[in-house]
Parts: structure tokens; sequence; C-alpha cells
């Protein structure tokens, strides 16, 4: 988010500065998939998919109950093509359509990533392009605190480098320092329910800029809001792709049981998976899904490599595993039974089955779940600025990514659609960028 608003910024005219607490740029835009969500872009188009921003705003409301923030979803869903072929065409960005799934809580193909479905692609070329535009960058320099005049209007940041703090000058200021996963004070206030599960996102996320952005006297929103991730290797760490889901696997737990539908996507799972003795759950899936995996996904490629994923008849993985295989078999022969007949007759309600029937030989991945990134934060309007309690913005600051709030509703986990997190970073700091460079010509 930071690195597309100086971008943006720097391409209508602006001066612009990043200082980033971390040793490296990428946050979890590094450790996630990269996927950006754009509705009605060339690349569908050229794809004879049909789509439109109001079709992408459906989906979202939908999969939020009707929670999610209206007119912050529905710029976000009118910009997201201009996003995405704006970060292709003219940032260069290594982004596809992913043409042969409509991933999590969409109707329809909208997500482009990298190849191989790595995000620390898409953050480490963003980085290089802003150095090679000389933009200013340095790491292990935290903001420390905001800086205002005297008449209260921000003046600058106090930043730390080393041991000596300094004051940088700026007529515009922009959050992006994500959200307060890694800090577990604030865990205990907004989201106790989550506090006792793994991280799995960047140790940075400790809501610094909502910190600030409150002190200032901007509101929050949906606090309590939060992106879970439920296929996480264990105890490799790394993450299990959902796609195995999404192409027809299933989730059982220790007693070799099915325990929910697969279908409600990673996050809204999470909760479901933490639930199950020692808060885990196996991902099972067959050679042909292995094989897409192997093609498109370097995680899952490592998870194999490190020898988390086996390979072998239900009985052969029940041994290794130490599952009842009786117990396995029927879960597997009732989930392929449902899959077939395709008539809801699922008993957990899944009617998405990707390519199922699975067929032996099988795969199984041993897996948790925990938090990604949280997804409450600054309520801001449709420039990505911080509103106060009668409802105007803060002048001169912005907030983007996760220090603003996410687009996924207040219904916790559940409402989190596949990109959600990118399409909140990139989408915001674009608009964010855009519009501070345009308003300081104007002052």
């Amino acid at each position: 988010g930071g690195l597309v608003a100086a971008l943006s910024a720097q391409e209508h005219g602006a001066h612009v500065a990043i200082i980033e607490k971390a040793a490296e740029f990428g946050g979890n835009t590094a450790l996630s998939s990269g996927s950006v969500p754009g509705a009605n872009t060339r690349f569908q188009r050229a794809n004879g998919i049909v789509d439109s921003p109001e079709r992408m705003l459906n989906d979202i409301i939908r999969k939020t109950e009707n929670t999610a923030p209206y007119s912050l979803a529905q710029k976000l869903c009118e910009d997201s093509a201009a996003l995405v072929e704006w970060l292709i065409d003219d940032l260069g960005a290594p982004l596809e359509l992913i043409t042969d799934l409509k991933k999590v809580g969409h109707s329809v193909p909208r997500i482009h990533a990298p190849r191989g479905r790595q995000g620390h692609i898409l953050a480490a070329h963003l980085e290089q392009l802003a150095r090679a535009r000389e933009i200013p960058m340095s790491t292990h320099s935290p903001a420390v605190a905001l800086l205002t005049d005297d008449n209260g209007v921000l003046s600058g940041v106090l930043a730390q480098t080393n041991q000596h703090r300094h004051t940088i000058a700026a007529k515009k200021i922009i959050l992006a320092t994500n959200g307060f996963g890694g800090n577990p004070t604030m865990l205990a206030q907004y989201i106790p329910g989550i506090v006792s599960a793994p991280y799995f996102g960047h140790s940075g996320n400790t809501g610094d800029g909502i910190r600030w952005g409150i002190e200032l006297g901007a509101r929050t929103k949906h606090m309590s809001s939060y992106q879970g991730h439920a296929s996480v290797a264990h105890p490799l760490g790394i993450l299990m792709s959902w796609v195995a889901i999404e192409r027809g696997g299933l989730l059982v737990n220790r007693h070799a049981s099915r325990f929910t539908d697969e279908s409600q996507g990673y996050s809204a799972c999470t909760d479901a998976v933490l639930a199950q003795p020692d808060q885990g759950a196996f991902v099972l899936f067959d050679e042909v899904i292995h094989r897409a995996l192997h093609a498109d996904m370097q995680e899952y490629r490592s998870i194999d490599e490190l020898g988390g994923s086996k390979s072998g008849d239900l009985r052969e993985l029940a041994t290794y595993f130490n599952l009842d295989p009786d117990s396995l078999g029927r879960s597997v022969n009732a989930y392929n039974h449902a899959a077939e007949k395709g008539d809801g007759s699922d008993r957990f309600g899944r009617t998405s089955f990707g390519g199922a029937p699975l067929r032996a030989p099988y795969r199984m991945v041993q897996v948790t779940a925990g938090l990604f990134h949280t997804q409450g934060g600054l309520e801001v309007d449709h420039n990505a600025q911080p509103l106060r309690d009668n409802g105007a913005p803060i002048e001169h600051l912005y907030a983007v990514g996760g220090t603003a709030v996410g687009i996924s509703g207040s219904t916790g986990n559940k409402g989190y659609v596949s990109a959600n997190g990118l399409l909140s970073a990139l989408g915001l700091g674009r608009i964010a960028g855009v519009h501070a460079a345009t308003h300081l010509r104007a002052d």
C-alpha cells in the first residue's frame, strides 16, 4: 500500500519519501499470494469473462451479509479494473489473470496474481520500481509519532533511525502500517477470541497507524473483523493454498471426520479448524489436484519438497498420520458420493466440489489455522482520509490497507473475500497517492 501510494503520488507531481520500520519492505503483501481482484479488466474481456464493478460489489455484500462499508467497497470495486491495468501496463507488475478458478466469494474469475502465487514477487517489483524512480526510502526507520503545528495541523513525522530521532516535515502523510495482528494487547481488546491462535502475519503489524489516527480524533470501524487462514502446513508453517480445496479437496480432523463446509473459504473455516483437537486438521486431495498445485504454487512445491505432502491410498495415509482408516474411508466415500450426485445432499451443505469426486492415489497435508491480518481500522472516506466523529476528514492524513477499515464486514472472519486485503492496500494506496498529490498542487 505504501509503495503504491508513493508511486502514484510521484506520478502526479509530489515529492515523496518512504520510511519503513522493518528491515525490508513487503509486509503482509510479501507473505500473501499477491492476488489483486479487478472487475471488467481487459484481461477478463480477452478471455470472454463477463464482469462488472456492480457484480463484484454484490459478491462482497453477499459474503459480508450486507455489513461491508458500502461506499468504500463500491469505490474500490469501481476502481479495480483501472488499478489492475495501471499495475500491469504502467508499473509493469508481473500479474496475470487466473482464469480457471473463481476463488472464495467471487462469482467469476477476477483474480490477477503473480505466477506461482507469491506475493513477495509483487512486493519486490514495486520496491525496485520505487528505487528506480529515485524515491527516497529508508528501512529500520520506524515512525515514533505524527507531528502537528501550533494550530493542530499535521506537519510531519518523528522517525527513529539507529539511536537518533529525526523530524521529517511533510504536507501530506499516508499511513500504510497495516493492522494490529502482531499486537496481543490490541487483539485482546478488539478480537479476544483470536488471541491464542497462531499469528502468521508480519511481526511489524502492531497497530501503530490506527493508534495515531485515534489520537488525532479518527473513529474506527469493524475492529473485530479479521482474515484468518485455515490451512497452514504444520509444523512447516508454510501457507497451504486453499486452491487444493477449491479444486475439490476436503478437510478432516484427528478423528478422520469432516467437520465443516470447506467452500466457505479459508478465512471463514478458521474457527472450525481451531475448534478441532490440537487446533489442527488435514487437507485431503488427489493426484490430479497435486499436479495442478505443483505446477502453479511455489509454496506447495516447498511443502512437498520438505515432506509435508504425503501420498498413498486411504489406509496408508491413515497409518502415516495415525488416523482411524475406517473412519477416513467413510468420510471420503460420503464426500465423493455427495460430489458425484451434486444434489445438495452433502451433510455440511457444500454445493461446490471443484473436480471431485476424488480418486486414488490420494494426498494429505497436516495443517493448522490462525490469524493472518486484521480487517478493522480507521474509518475512511472514498479519498482514503480518516474520518472524525462528526464525519469530517482529518486534513492531510490518509490511511490505506490494514490501517484503514477493510471491506470484509463486521462478521469476524466470515466475510473475507479472496484478495480483499490487497484490494484495500493497493486500491486505497493509489487513491491516497493521487488525492494527496493533486491537493498539494491545489494547496
